[in-house]
């Protein structure tokens, strides 16, 4: 088959030197880094050494992906595998207040953690902090599927978000390590593919499994495939190991950014949760939340801007345009997504009565074009060697096709919803990887990490917020509705539970209902609660598409150089970027997240 995209790549940059990465080592270079007056200053000299060129067989190649791409399945599986059992898993533990804390508790630790997790893996290596995130997995799964309460689950599933940030963000800094930027979208394409299948697959595993065998199997699938995974790694990957020492490691991690970051998010995202649910919003609980939340901001950027010296989000990042434009980007574009495959099974379930599995299949319209454009954004930057054009058709599409979500109702046919799926899913495909691209494009290799793991940390925080904001919008439209169902004739203790906090939990009787008006009226309620989330989701979308005329063009190289890891040979790099290749943009660009 033949696919004409543009001029071909040179002989040297084919499929088959693509599956034999080499690896090209920094030059030597001796120079001296020294901070500047604002920051606490030092200064050192370091001699980075030649080293012959590595070059992997394909069979290594083959094998480190399939590690890869496993454990990132398991990770984007549990961000909406629960989506479709979370009325069967609050039934069975008697709790209804576990409906959003099961999703929330996964992704607000998720966020948090994500530039964490990078800064470990400058310090002591990417193997053994990818290791060790996938070994946490597995052991916070055993306990996810043993959880006899809801407390129990909520913190297992918070544990099995920290580890989940951990591997989402790690294996896109592994691959970037790998491979040129010319290959890379290549393997970030097969990345996204993943994601976008496991994604689409969690609502219909979820179904599955809880109609047929018990919820619990939603957490034991993950351990056959994590341990896999954690065994491929341990024997196939081959990065550069520093060998930091352990005292020296930790003297080097910012702790006042990690913490103030960690702070604010778990801050911010309880405060949001609790307010106008658990707690009225002034409350002095969701205040207090708030308040401290808005407060760790300003230590964590005085801290990164003043006090450490290797900060996990350098704030020069977010001076460039282009930069601050992709990252806008991938808040936008995950914020509308999860609140589709969110919020999507939800209107299934109750405007349309369908069942969990059903649910699932009927979020396959967006699930699949969104992972085909992944397999052809690949193909077309690797090709092309272009992607400011997909960012631009992507975001349009985001748009519009979330804007059609706004007009679904309970008698909305199932052809017109699928129609509207394809539409979102085809612009949220499209901007996976290109964001991404353009962001790695203008910081150096020895950036690249950081640059990674900053728009892993804005994407979830876009996945946190849209679950979140979701469920706070949704149950006040429902309590709204108050008035409507009872004007309809419903009884009073059916009112109160179709239109309090519990309302997503108690979709199941609306099958008890025998009259047809009373019925439709529910189902009019629960797709008029939802239509608020569309509208909030389009207006991000909007955002996006304003960013999109932001992003600026880059060449995009096709030679490589090895990343080295560690704190003497992360200094060597960037005395080597700074001294040779101050003219480039991605130097410039270098200088000022330095700075």
């Amino acid at each position: 088959m033949a696919m004409v995209l543009g001029q071909p790549p040179d002989a040297e940059d084919t499929i088959e030197s693509i599956e034999l990465p080499a690896a090209r080592p920094p030059p030597p270079a001796v120079g001296t880094l020294t901070s500047s007056s604002e920051s606490k200053g030092f200064e050192t000299t370091t001699q980075v050494p030649s080293e012959p060129v590595q070059r992997r067989s394909s069979f290594r190649t083959f094998t480190v992906m399939v590690a890869l791409f496993s454990a990132l399945f398991i990770t984007a599986l549990n961000t909406t595998i629960v989506a479709t059992a979370i009325p069967t898993i609050c039934s069975d533990l008697h709790s209804a207040a576990g409906y959003s804390w099961i999703g929330a508790s996964y992704v607000i630790a998720t966020t948090a953690v994500v530039p964490v997790w990078a800064k470990l893996s400058d310090i002591w290596g990417r193997k053994p902090i990818l290791l060790a995130a996938v070994a946490l997995y597995f052991a916070s799964s055993i306990i996810c599927a043993a959880s006899s309460s809801m407390a129990m689950l909520i913190a297992s599933r918070s544990v099995q978000g920290v580890s989940g940030g951990g591997l989402a963000s790690l294996i896109n800094i592994v691959i970037s390590d790998l491979f040129s930027m010319r290959s890379r979208p290549l393997f970030l394409g097969l990345l996204h593919v993943t994601w976008a299948v496991a994604g689409g697959l969690g609502p219909v595993l979820g179904g599955a499994f809880t109609q047929l065998l018990s919820w619990r199997w939603i957490f034991w699938i993950n351990l056959p495939i994590s341990g896999a995974a954690f065994c491929l790694l341990l024997l196939f990957l081959d990065v550069h190991n520093p060998k930091t020492k352990l005292a020296e490691g930790v003297k080097a991690i910012d702790w006042a950014g990690s913490l103030s970051i960690v702070c604010i998010m778990v801050m911010m995202l309880l405060g949001l949760n609790f307010g106008g649910t658990a707690y009225p919003w002034d409350s002095p609980k969701v205040i207090c939340l708030v308040v401290v939340g808005a407060l760790m901001v300003a230590v964590f950027l005085f801290s990164e801007g003043r006090l450490t010296r290797y900060p996990i989000m350098p704030l020069g990042l977010f001076r460039h345009k282009s930069n601050a434009a992709c990252l806008a980007i991938g808040f936008a574009q995950h914020f509308v997504i999860n609140c589709a495959e969110y919020y999507l099974p939800l209107y299934f379930q109750s405007a349309k009565e369908a069942s969990p599995l059903r649910s699932g299949l009927l979020l396959l319209p967006l699930i699949i074009p969104e992972a085909l454009t992944g397999i052809f954004t690949g193909l077309f930057i690797y090709r092309v060697g272009r992607y400011i054009e997909l960012i631009w058709i992507g975001v349009i599409l985001l748009t519009v096709g979330n804007g059609l979500y706004i007009y679904l109702n309970a008698t909305s046919s199932i052809v017109s919803i699928a129609a509207f799926e394809v539409v979102a899913g085809l612009g949220a495909g499209l901007l996976f990887e290109p964001p991404l691209i353009a962001l790695q494009a203008l910081v150096s290799q020895d950036d690249t990490a950081t640059a990674t793991a900053t728009i892993g940390f804005i994407r979830n925080v876009g996945t946190s917020l849209s679950i979140i904001s979701g469920g706070i919008i949704f149950q006040n439209g429902m309590r709204l509705q108050r008035s409507t169902l009872r004007d309809h004739g419903l009884s009073t203790d059916l009112v109160e539970n179709f239109s309090g906090p519990d309302a997503a939990t108690n979709i199941d009787l609306i099958a008890t209902i025998s009259n047809k008006a009373q019925k439709l009226a529910v189902q009019q309620a629960f797709a008029w609660s939802l239509r608020n989330i569309w509208i909030t989701a389009t207006c991000m979308a909007a955002c996006g598409l304003l960013a999109g005329g932001l992003v600026t063009k880059k060449e995009l190289a096709k030679e490589h150089t090895e990343t080295r890891t560690g704190i003497k040979e992360k200094r060597g790099i960037i005395v080597a970027t700074l001294d040779g290749a101050e003219s480039t943009p991605a130097a410039t660009n270098r200088e000022e997240i330095s700075a």
